[in-house]
């Protein structure tokens, strides 16, 4: 890690936390003087939608509510809000869900007018600005997408996933309100909280780490490991979901600046061709990740299992692998299934998977170990 290493931190304009925070979106609307909100969304948060509709009508804003987003988006899924968006004439837009919604919301408000293609932004800072004020509201604790400057699509031709990072797709405003993710599953409750758990831990042992961000990665481990268990057992508990919401919060204000590794880049044929949902993906690779790179950051990865509230011995390296075990027992505890077996994932399938991680290069690259082909299939063996 090195401190005097440049970085900047790309913030959100505004961020509203709390009861109701959501609806104020329309105020905010209303005083950019927009006249028609194009709002993304899925099946199961469309209900939560209305009431921000209604809002939004009472300041004269039309509302138009678009979706059709059947799993974790594709190009295809971004084509056709692209579409809708056009057709209602949209002048501001908004992500509402979890980061399906919010990553097509991103990218709508950026490409909406047409200066540049989804294939011409692919990859890092290659957007050079976004067209439509934009708005983003999370219902899962998980992605932190709402504060993100990172977009990921489903490539169906590749089977991969692909991103699109830049600082035009920060959010003009977020808006964390707890008691939107409390009709979350528990199932849900429990992927995404490890995918919020995994972006903080891989943001804090990571070869581009700095102090600025390990305040926010610590934090986020310290509230997910005091928090989602209870907030997988009680859904209506609002104390635990809005723990677990700044937590997310915190794991997003952590990819801009710092981004994740090799957990996230080794997900990806999990999510892309097996359709593994994203943070059961990281789930299930977090602790065989882990264990391949101890030996490169053992004081980093003690902190880590500090966090987790595991009793600190001195000896760096038990601690850590303590803490590896503890997010492993952790994982099972809440239901998450421990291997791609699990979903129909055989060793057959592994050196395919393999050879399109390693084209992640932009996470790869980060991680504390590097990791070459070889090391990627034994990975995967180790997690069947």
């Amino acid at each position: 890690m090195n401190e005097s290493r440049p970085i900047a931190l790309v913030n959100v304009g505004t961020v509203r936390f709390g009861t109701d925070a959501a609806l104020t979106c329309a105020s905010d609307f209303s005083e950019r003087g927009l006249a028609s909100a194009f709002l993304v969304t899925t099946p199961p948060t469309r209900s939560l939608c209305e009431p921000l509709a209604e809002a939004c009508r009472a300041k004269g804003i039309a509302v138009t509510v678009w979706d059709e987003i059947a799993g974790e988006p594709t190009l295809t899924d971004f084509a056709n809000a692209m579409a809708a968006a056009r057709a209602c004439a949209a002048d501001g837009v908004i992500g509402l869900g979890g980061g399906s919604a919010m990553d097509v919301a991103k990218l709508v408000a950026a490409l909406f007018d047409g200066a540049q293609t989804i294939d011409e932004v692919i990859g890092v800072d290659l957007l050079k600005a976004r067209a439509l004020p934009l708005a983003c509201i999370p219902t899962t604790a998980g992605t932190g997408s709402e504060v993100t400057p990172i977009a990921i699509l489903g490539d169906e031709e590749a089977d991969l996933k692909k991103g699109v990072v830049s600082q035009h797709l920060v959010a003009d405003y977020a808006y964390l309100d707890p008691g939107l993710t409390v009709s979350m599953p528990r199932a849900v409750t429990a992927s995404t909280g490890v995918d919020a758990l995994t972006h903080c831990i891989e943001a804090f042992a990571n070869k581009f780490a700095h102090p600025l961000v390990d305040m926010f990665a610590l934090e986020g481990i310290r509230l997910i490991a005091g928090h989602i268990e209870r907030a997988c057992a009680d859904g209506a508990d609002i104390e635990a979901r809005a723990a677990m919401l700044r937590a997310s919060f915190f794991g997003g204000m952590c990819l801009g600046p710092v981004n994740t590794a090799a957990v996230h880049a080794l997900a990806y044929p999990l999510g892309g061709e097996f359709h593994v949902p994203h943070g059961v993906a990281n789930s299930i690779l977090l602790p065989h990740v882990l264990r391949f790179n101890l030996e490169a950051a053992p004081a980093r990865y003690a902190q880590v299992a500090e966090a987790l509230g595991v009793a600190r011995t001195g000896n760096d390296l038990a601690d850590a692998a303590q803490g590896v075990e503890r997010i492993a027992a952790l994982s099972q505890r809440i239901g998450i299934a421990p291997g791609m077996s699990a979903f129909g994932i055989s060793s057959n399938a592994i050196p395919h998977m393999a050879a399109a991680a390693m084209t992640v290069t932009r996470l790869l690259v980060r991680n504390p170990r590097e990791v070459t082909e070889a090391d990627a299939v034994r990975i995967y063996e180790a997690a069947l």
